[in-house]
C-alpha cells in the first residue's frame, strides 16, 4: 500500500486544524448552523410529505417548523414549575441529605478526622493562640449575577432564534443546496456520487433520528412510568430528563442517573427506597441499550464504542452540552461519506464496529 507523501499528510493536518479552530472559535455561528442542518435532514421526510399534497416548499416549511416550536414550547411550559421548583431547591440538596442520612455519614466523618488527627503536626498547648484575622466581607457587585443571567439567558434566546430561522431556511430551500453542490463537481460520474452521498446522508440522520427520538421518547415514557409507581415526585419531569438525557451518549444516562439518585435520597425517607427510583432507571437504560437500540438500528449504526466515546469528548469540549447533542449525528454523516468515497475507505473501517 503506497502511502501519501509528507506534503499531503502536512497539508490535510493544516487544514484539519484549521477547521477546528474555526468551528471553535466561531460557533456562535456554526454551531445554529450545525443544529439546524441536522434537524432539516430530520424534518425533510414530512415536509416532502406536504410537497407532495401540493404544498408550496416555504408554507410545508412553516407548517413543520410551527408544529415543531409549538410541542416544544407547550412541554416547556408544562415542566417548567416543576423544574423550577428542583433548580431552587438544588443547592439545599447536599445539607438535607447529610442531615438525613447522618447515621450513615457519621463513621465516615469520624474516620476522616481520625485520619486528620494522625497527619496533623504537634501543637504546642503551651503557646498563645494566635489572633484571628479579621473576616474579611466577600465584595459583591451590584447586579453582576443578574446581569451574567441576563446575558446568557439572552444569549441562549438569540441562539434558539437562529437555529428556528436558519432550519426553515433549509427546509424551505428544498434541493437547492443539493442541486448546487451536484453542479460544482467536475465529471458525470462525480456528480452522481455527490448526489448518491447527498440522498444516503438525508436517508441516514432522518432514519437515524427518528428510531433515537422514537426509543427516548419511550424509554422516557417507561422511566416515568416507573418512578410514579415507585412514589418518586415529578416523575414526568424525570421522565422527560431521561428522555433528553439519553441523546447524549454515555454521559447523558450517567448524569440522569446520578441526578435521579439525589433527588429520590431526598425525597424518600430510607436509603432503599431512596435509591430504587435510581435502580429502575439503569436497569432499563441498560436494557435499551443492550438489546433495543442494537436492534432497532441495526449494524448500519453501529459503532466502535472507543471513537464514538472519543467523538463525543471532543463535541462536548467543542461546542458544550449542544455539541455533545450533534456528535452522533456527525458521526453517522462522517461514516456515510467514508463508505462511499475510496480515499476515505480505511477511516470508514476504523468507525465501523
Amino acid at each position: 500500500m503506497q502511502t501519501p507523501p509528507l506534503s499531503q499528510i502536512t497539508q490535510a493536518t493544516i487544514i484539519l486544524l484549521g477547521a477546528i479552530a474555526l468551528a471553535y472559535f466561531a460557533r456562535p455561528v456554526i454551531l445554529p448552523l450545525a443544529v439546524a442542518w441536522i434537524g432539516a435532514m430530520a424534518l425533510k421526510p414530512p415536509v416532502s410529505w406536504l410537497r407532495a399534497r401540493h404544498f408550496p416548499a416555504p408554507l410545508a416549511a412553516a407548517v413543520v417548523v410551527a408544529v415543531l416550536v409549538s410541542g416544544l414550547g407547550c412541554g416547556a411550559y408544562y415542566l417548567s414549575r416543576p423544574a423550577s421548583e428542583w433548580i431552587k431547591s438544588a443547592p439545599e440538596t447536599l445539607p438535607r441529605l447529610k442531615q438525613k442520612y447522618q447515621n450513615v455519614f457519621r463513621p465516615m466523618a469520624r474516620l476522616s478526622e481520625v485520619a486528620s488527627s494522625v497527619t496533623s503536626p504537634v501543637i504546642n498547648t503551651n503557646a498563645s493562640p494566635a489572633p484571628a484575622p479579621p473576616a474579611r466581607v466577600p465584595a459583591v457587585e451590584n447586579g453582576s449575577l443578574a446581569g451574567k443571567v441576563f446575558s446568557w439567558t439572552g444569549s441562549a434566546a438569540a441562539g434558539i432564534g437562529e437555529t428556528i430561522a436558519l432550519l426553515f431556511m433549509l427546509l424551505a430551500s428544498g434541493v437547492f443546496f443539493s442541486q448546487r453542490l451536484v453542479s460544482l463537481m467536475p465529471t458525470l460520474q462525480d456528480k452522481k456520487r455527490a448526489l448518491e452521498i447527498s440522498h444516503t446522508v438525508q436517508q441516514s440522520i432522518s432514519r437515524y433520528l427518528f428510531f433515537v427520538g422514537l426509543i427516548n421518547v419511550g424509554l422516557g415514557m417507561v422511566v416515568g412510568s416507573a418512578l410514579y409507581f415507585l412514589k418518586m415526585p415529578n416523575a414526568a419531569l424525570w421522565g422527560t430528563v431521561v428522555m433528553l438525557f439519553n441523546f447524549v451518549p454515555y454521559f447523558g444516562p450517567i448524569v440522569g442517573i446520578i441526578a435521579v439518585a439525589l433527588a429520590g435520597l431526598v425525597s424518600f425517607d430510607s436509603i432503599g427506597a431512596g435509591l430504587a427510583p435510581a435502580a429502575a432507571y439503569l436497569a432499563l437504560h441498560l436494557l435499551e441499550a443492550n438489546i433495543v437500540t442494537p436492534y432497532a438500528l441495526g449494524h448500519q449504526f453501529t459503532m466502535r464504542p472507543v471513537i464514538l466515546f472519543i467523538f463525543v469528548i471532543f463535541f462536548l469540549w467543542l461546542w458544550g452540552m449542544v455539541g455533545a447533542f450533534v456528535a452522533m449525528p456527525v458521526v453517522v454523516t462522517l461514516k456515510v461519506v467514508c463508505d462511499r468515497v475510496n480515499a476515505l475507505s480505511p477511516l470508514g473501517e476504523v468507525l465501523s464496529k
